[in-house]
């Protein structure tokens, strides 16, 4: 296996796990928990690997999923205490652990940093080195780097198929899953363990940002295509897919770290569909509201037009050449909107009088 196809394989698992798993704190409007799980994580592998002397060893997992359940817990508690609001809570706790875990991993006394925890690393990972190790299995050899990824990404996907239900009454509605007799607090703890769980194993390919960028932006990006939940999943994972292929080609071709490559496209991507989405994008929501207030001139003109028919001024209030200034408009501005409405068949001239037509009526009573 090359290694650029190694890289590519690694970083579509990372993505495609991370994206799914985070699509329902997104949903749930968490997306700063996210945030902070992605970056205290760091405390625990930190506090892990100085314990055990080994990155690989599945306590230095254990300790970052617990300081990322923990993170949850402490946001969670201030926000109970009903004295700081949940994002005030949120930058209160992962600054607090994330700069603790720095300080960590920059002090001498802990020699970290000729190990591969360091500052770089933490930021953009090290998933250009990822395929370097490789191990066989019957006839086939993979990066042990992507089997990590594959079991959480199978254990992510096992989750979501037996609790979708579940997770997606409390996504939408926490009452009534207390009604139904769900507990939101058990669902959002295990989401919470899988969110932490595929941080860890992320935070040390592809670093914090990747991790952010992940299990916020697909999800994000396919919530303003779609709305049906299954959808909304299998665009998630298209996008995240789309991200990383041309991420990796994007650092691979100006030689630049991928996974920022990764995470750059993932933004463009969003800010793509945020201003070109046909449902509710910003330039379709710039042209809506064009035509709308284009559409209400005319309403305006056949409401003044349908006022002054047949009234002792009408000559004076409606006539062709003197209904400009009555309305208040400049003559383009009243050239434009008749030629619409002519062309429309929302209006007739008779004798110099501006008349309102049948469909000039049917069209003023669906504004009006």
């Amino acid at each position: 296996m090359t290694s650029g196809l190694a890289i590519i394989l690694i970083a579509l698992a990372t993505a495609i796990a991370s994206s799914i798993i985070g699509l329902f704190l997104v949903l749930r409007k968490m997306s700063m928990l996210i945030d902070a799980i992605s970056h205290t994580v760091l405390f625990g592998i930190v506090v892990g690997y100085l314990l055990v002397k080994d990155i690989n060893s599945p306590l230095v997992v254990l300790a970052a999923t617990a300081t990322g359940v923990f993170t949850s817990w402490l946001i969670e508690l201030l926000i109970k205490s009903k004295k700081i609001s949940e994002d005030a809570a949120t930058g209160v706790v992962f600054p607090l652990l994330f700069s603790i875990a720095i300080l960590l991993v920059s002090s001498p006394a802990t020699n970290l940093r000729n190990t591969n925890i360091n500052v770089d690393s933490i930021f953009i990972g090290h998933i250009e080195l990822a395929s370097i190790e490789q191990v066989t299995i019957g006839m086939l050899t993979i990066p042990s780097n992507l089997i990590l990824p594959l079991v959480v990404l199978l254990i992510n996907l096992l989750f979501i198929s037996i609790f979708y239900k579940e997770l997606k009454i409390v996504s939408f509605d926490v009452a009534l899953a207390q009604v139904l007799g769900f507990s939101p607090i058990i669902i959002h703890y295990l989401l919470t363990t899988l969110v932490s769980v595929t941080a860890v194993i992320a935070f040390n390919l592809v670093g914090a940002i990747m991790v952010v960028s992940l299990m916020i932006g697909p999800g994000a990006t396919a919530l303003m295509i779609t709305k049906d939940l299954k959808k909304t999943l299998f665009v998630t994972v298209i996008i995240a897919v789309f991200n990383v292929l041309v991420g990796y080609l994007i650092g691979d071709f100006f030689v630049l770290p991928i996974s920022g490559g990764i995470a750059v496209t993932t933004m463009i991507v969003f800010l793509i569909v945020v201003i070109l989405n046909p449902k509710s994008g910003i330039m379709i929501n710039i042209f809506k509201r064009r035509k709308l207030k284009y559409v209400y001139k005319v309403v305006a003109m056949l409401v003044h037009i349908r006022n002054h028919s047949d009234a002792d001024d009408e000559e004076e209030e409606i006539a062709l050449d003197t209904i400009v200034p009555m309305l208040n408009w400049d003559t383009k501005e009243f050239k434009q909107i008749y030629e619409y409405a002519i062309n429309k068949n929302y209006i007739k001239v008779e004798n110099n009088i501006l008349r309102v037509t049948p469909e000039g009526r049917k069209f003023k009573e669906t504004y009006l």
